[in-house]
């Protein structure tokens, strides 16, 4: 068997979390391929080590003083170094950094220096060897990842080593792997982008699990900022998923899923302070029921609704796609869109949408011709999510009675034909009451 196994910034702050990382490693043979996050938090009051990076690269842009910033980043690692008892010396390779921040190689270069550096403290501590991430990991021109290039040498290279240490968050526009890649070509992904990095190293040794390991103990039914100690969800599929991410569940970066999703390996969500604890299995599909008819609940404050009425709109062939076509114009998605005979809602971004929102309702009056259009602001999108509503009866009435007794109005309802979720709109001052009655009333209550 073989394990990919990423661990997060919080479960690399210290030399203390090393150790425990290095416990839960040896622990278990088949874990030989390893993803690391830069350093993150070792107390509330801290910085991430990539935040000191930005910082760092914004005082060399700006033709400043950074020696005091670039010497603190390096004691955060020399401190690691120290508590871990080994003989590395990375002082070359905050030198190199040193002189790419001088030539401005860029921010993305800069960022990616917490995962290049941790992985090389990880590979001295494990002794595992070390694989940099920009020779193997690729990006197009266009900054899209290139998954077949990717796929190829990655494949490659990993074939021959029986373990590895492949730092996440980044990779570049290079052209090989025998390349030497210049600071100036690093490209590294979204914020969280370590997940992604661990995702396709699975997919390129065709792992038998992919343990995502982070401060947490899986994916939790509710957010613990409304929902005291909510209930842990032991199984979740990728779809569910996606619906639970889209709507703010930060558990694991999104795009994670989708190279692992293709070859069917599941995602294992560990507690790097809690290693005993199974955590949350992501899988395609399972034949597991869940405990309870839902499997999650997420939202999002700070939307806005266009409400657009035209009388016999239902018979008017193209009206729908005029009325998009305004939205299309300027720039701006929508998120939902509920319908009646002479009615359609057009649910948007408040933020993306208010700057622009004269011109995208002068172009509706001008391409649609509508009697009348009103716009609601402040409005909240709350996603009730699970495989098993398809085969429970009643789901929307208990949601509704749950929403009628918290004295809470839905501003909208929108179910997909997949019955795997429901979104619900409330006002954002009814969001998190609206949560909390839901989650009563199918998890603490279950009626």
């Amino acid at each position: 068997m073989k394990k990919v196994v990423k661990f997060g910034g919080s479960s690399l702050a210290s030399a203390e979390q090393f150790e425990k990382v290095g416990a839960i490693i040896r622990a278990d043979k088949d874990r030989r391929y390893v993803v690391p996050s830069a350093p993150g938090k070792r107390f509330s009051g801290d910085t991430k080590v990539t935040d000191m990076l930005y910082g760092c690269y914004d005082l060399a842009e700006a033709e400043k003083d950074f020696k005091k910033e670039l010497d603190a980043i390096k004691a955060r690692y020399d401190e690691i170094i120290t508590g871990l008892k080994l003989t590395l010396d990375l002082t070359n390779d905050f030198k190199i950094i040193e002189k790419n921040f001088k030539a401005k190689a860029g921010k993305e270069y800069a960022a990616s220096r917490g995962e290049f550096l941790n992985g090389k403290v990880m590979s001295e501590y494990l002794g595992f060897p070390f694989v940099d991430s920009a020779e193997v990991i690729f990006f197009n021109e266009d900054g899209e990842f290139d998954a077949e290039r990717t796929q190829t040498v990655l494949s490659a290279r990993l074939s021959k080593l029986d373990c590895a240490v492949v730092p996440g968050f980044y990779g570049s526009y290079g052209r090989g792997a025998e390349e030497t890649v210049p600071a100036s070509r690093v490209k590294t992904f979204s914020r969280g982008g370590s997940d992604v990095t661990g995702s396709i190293v699975a997919k390129a040794v065709q792992a038998d699990v992919y343990e995502n390991w982070t401060d947490v103990s899986g994916f939790l039914i509710a957010d613990p900022r409304i929902i005291p100690n909510p209930e842990a969800i032991d199984t979740i599929t990728y779809q569910e998923l996606r619906e639970l991410a889209y709507m703010g569940a930060s558990v694991l970066h999104e795009d994670a899923i989708f190279p692992v999703r293709k070859e069917g390996i599941p995602i294992n969500i560990r507690n790097t302070n809690a290693a005993n604890d199974k955590g949350t299995w992501i899988v395609g599909s399972t034949c597991q029921k869940s405990k309870y008819t839902i499997t999650g609940i997420a939202g999002k404050k700070g939307f806005c609704a266009v409400n657009i009425d035209k009388d016999m709109m239902n018979s008017e062939i193209g009206f729908g796609r005029r009325c998009l076509q305004a939205f299309e114009d300027n720039g701006i998605s929508f998120e939902h869109m509920p319908s009646g005979i002479d009615t359609m809602t057009v649910f948007v971004h408040q933020d993306e949408f208010m700057h622009k929102e004269q011109a995208v309702v002068s172009a509706i009056h001008r391409m649609a011709k509508p009697d009348r259009i009103d716009i609601e602001s402040d409005l909240a999108l709350i996603a009730v999510v699970g495989r098993g509503m398809r085969a429970t009866r009643g789901t929307a009435g208990r949601i509704f009675s749950a929403l009628a007794h918290a004295n809470v109005n839905v501003k909208m309802i929108d179910q997909g034909s997949s019955e795997l979720n429901i979104i619900i709109g409330v006002r954002n001052q009814d969001f998190e009451t609206a949560i909390s009655a839901i989650y009563n009333i199918f998890v603490i209550s279950q009626l």
